[in-house]
């Protein structure tokens, strides 16, 4: 016991040190501190946020928080109303120049740990991220000092190299092990996918990638539909052993909350009626159902459905 407690300072002082060199304010040339940053970064992956769930995420004291947020809203940055789920709690989004500022923190974060890892020998860079996950996983799997159980951490992020070969993979595993789905659908996804990485336009388009305690665990697509003024919502997925964390939900808020950032006035998707859950959160969000159409696709007998969105 007291070996591990004299490694997990020593530890402590190295990455203190580690961050220290990764500071913020001076080497990401950004007016923001390490904390504000983080507020950022969760606000940035969750559509909207009530100020007592961020306190409690990321361990700050209330008052400094709320002098945070108050500082945010007098640069734009954030709005704060009235919480749907309580009118007596604080709702926080960020605005369109705050998600810019995010998006900028978290280009520059991983230009800062790329230049990091690149000091790195490559066969060095896995046993380095296996070390990471192995240390928050043992962690996470124990309990917290009140005793509970640590919840699972979501996390919703851009794509990184492999990403998109995984949604094309994992979508066709998952329907074809769910709905017995065949190659025509590995191909479709194959293809969304291809066009979107060719002709991507980042102003309008973007991918998600949904990650569970470090694992890839879900993704969802917004690109541009044939009228202009149109997005459209494809490859929403989660992942069967991350379902019941909120997973779809969180990515589907993060899509329309891009499209309305994007000038986008509605917003558009098709799915089968057999996606129950799917459906569902569609439902939940906002879409409205518009068109059923039978269909023979994928090896199956198919009931299409248009969903719309006004944005």
């Amino acid at each position: 016991m007291i070996m591990a407690v004299r490694e997990i300072r020593e530890f402590n002082r190295f990455y203190t040190n580690l961050i220290g060199a990764l500071d913020y304010s001076r080497h990401l040339h950004t007016p923001f501190t390490l904390t504000e940053a983080r507020v950022l970064y969760e606000l940035a992956h969750a559509p909207c946020t009530d100020a007592a769930d961020l306190r409690v995420e990321l361990s700050l004291d209330a008052g400094h928080l709320s002098r945070m947020l108050a500082k945010f809203e007098e640069r734009q940055l954030v709005t704060r109303g009235p919480s749907e789920r309580d009118a007596r709690r604080q709702r926080i989004e960020l605005t369109a120049h705050g998600r810019e500022a995010a998006a900028l923190l978290e280009e520059r974060s991983e230009e800062a740990v790329g230049s990091l890892l690149a000091r790195i020998r490559p066969q060095d860079r896995s046993r380095l991220s296996e070390a990471m996950r192995t240390v928050r996983d043992i962690l996470r799997d124990g309990e917290d000092g009140g005793g509970t159980p640590m919840p699972p951490r979501v996390v919703l992020r851009g794509p990184r190299p492999g990403d998109l070969g995984w949604v094309i993979e994992r979508n066709a595993t998952v329907y074809a092990d769910e709905f017995g789905w065949n190659e025509e659908y590995e191909a479709l996804v194959a293809q969304i996918v291809a066009d979107f990485a060719a002709t991507r336009d980042p102003e309008r388009e973007a991918v998600w990638i949904a990650e569970l305690d470090g694992q890839r665990a879900g993704c969802v697509f917004c690109v541009r539909n044939k009228e202009p003024d149109t997005a459209r919502l494809r490859l929403l997925l989660v992942d069967p052993a991350a379902r019941g964390h909120g997973i779809g939900r969180r990515l589907v808020d993060e899509c329309i909350a891009f499209a309305r950032t994007a000038a986008y006035t509605e917003l558009v998707l098709w799915t089968n009626d057999i996606l129950a859950g799917a459906r569902a959160i569609y439902q939940r969000a906002g879409f409205e159902l518009v068109a059923e159409k039978r269909h023979h696709s994928f090896g199956r007998e198919l009931v299409g459905q248009d969903w719309h969105m006004a944005l």
